[in-house]
């Protein structure tokens, strides 16, 4: 499975990067004056007074705070737009957050005004004249890191819609691999299905538990080969609990009756669904690499069903003395089957402790 492309960040931009590119900014707004004053005529008196109040001590001073309070608002504003559009918020979420941003502002210009700007410099300044220029500096501020904000969400939706068409086209290709496995493989085993059924009639005459473990393999065989046994992928839970059973009756024969397997549900089963072989798979894996006769821990399974949920439990002993090899890869197939039928409504756990093996499977929508 490929990993989903995540866009819940808690900052979609980090604070070194707005710091670089505001930093940038400034720097081209400073060469870009320098070469104005360069190609500005020497005559003129008003302009180089200008330039040498740039470099005074309180104009230095008053550039760098304003630099530093850009770079915080933007880090702040932009990630903030950023998790409303992410989020889908109403309009009244915007302005909220728009209403805010203007008090800050405001609360800025003040403060700027107050005590960074020059005497001299309020002097050339009406009150009407400084708040519209206010007012067009705040529309200025509040719209851009809008504007900013939407292109970098629509960026990123972007990309994660081809992310998601690519993962969903993998695991089309995958799903058309398994049935087409799954219908090669079912060759041999109609042939081994009639043959059993012919072997548990000859066999009747014979020996009563030679014929009943023939005729409980046959039905294994019946179930796992026929057509009409899953709908939209998935089966009668009651049909995937009598082939659980069928299993565990056939492997007491194996052993004379002498395992010891609990096997519990509760709940109402009939009209519940479930994709095919996902519980099968979990038993048998208990069979394959449990301590089977264990008299003290026996195999334990249990099933229950409530309200369209289900939570299915299996734990063994692991059995002493040389181990079978296991490739893991049934688990992870059934990990992608469940990922293909349910997304994000299962949840499957496996606690692999030094003599113990546990798996529970919860699916909260059948």
């Amino acid at each position: 499975m490929f990993k989903t492309y995540q866009l819940e960040r808690k900052r979609r931009f980090r604070f070194w990067r707005v710091f670089w590119v505001v930093l940038a900014v400034y720097i081209l707004l400073i060469l870009f004056g320098v070469l104005a004053y360069y190609f500005t005529p020497a005559t003129d008196k008003n302009v180089k007074v200008s330039i040498n109040n740039m470099f005074s001590t309180r104009h230095i001073i008053s550039q760098v705070i304003s630099f530093l309070f850009i770079v915080f608002y933007y880090y702040f504003t932009l990630n903030i737009f950023y998790r409303l559009m992410q989020q889908k918020k109403a309009f009244i979420h915007y302005l909220k957050t728009c209403v805010i941003i203007f008090f800050v502002l405001i609360a800025y210009y003040v403060f700027s005004w107050l005590c960074l700007t020059e005497k001299k410099d309020m002097e050339k300044l009406t009150f009407g004249l400084m708040v519209f220029s206010y007012t067009i500096a705040t529309f200025l501020y509040i719209g851009f890191s809008l504007l900013v904000s939407y292109f970098f969400f629509l960026w990123d939706e972007r990309k994660q819609r081809k992310v998601l068409e690519e993962q969903k086209m993998q695991l089309e290709v995958e799903k058309s691999t398994a049935n087409f496995n799954f219908l090669k493989a079912q060759i041999n085993p109609h042939f081994l299905h009639n043959t059993l059924n012919f072997l548990y009639a000859k066999s009747l005459p014979y020996s009563e538990e030679l014929s009943e473990g023939i005729l409980t393999l046959s039905d294994i065989m019946r179930y796992a080969l026929s057509e009409g046994n899953a709908k939209d992928g998935k089966a009668p839970l009651k049909d995937e609990i009598e082939h659980v059973r069928n299993v565990i009756k056939i492997n007491q024969l194996r052993f004379s009756n002498k395992l010891n397997v609990q096997f519990d549900v509760e709940g109402v089963v009939n009209g519940a669904m479930i994709i095919p072989f996902v519980l099968i798979t979990l038993v048998e894996n208990a069979f394959k690499h449990g301590d089977l006769k264990s008299t003290d821990d026996p195999i334990d399974i249990k099933l229950k069903i409530e309200s369209n949920k289900l939570y299915f439990y299996c734990r063994n002993r692991k059995k002493s003395g040389p181990k079978e090899l296991s490739t893991g890869i049934g688990l992870e197939n059934i990990k992608k089957r469940l990922d293909l039928a349910y997304g994000n409504d299962y949840l499957f756990n496996v606690k692999d402790e030094a003599d113990f093996y546990t798996t529970e499977l919860t699916i909260y929508k059948l």
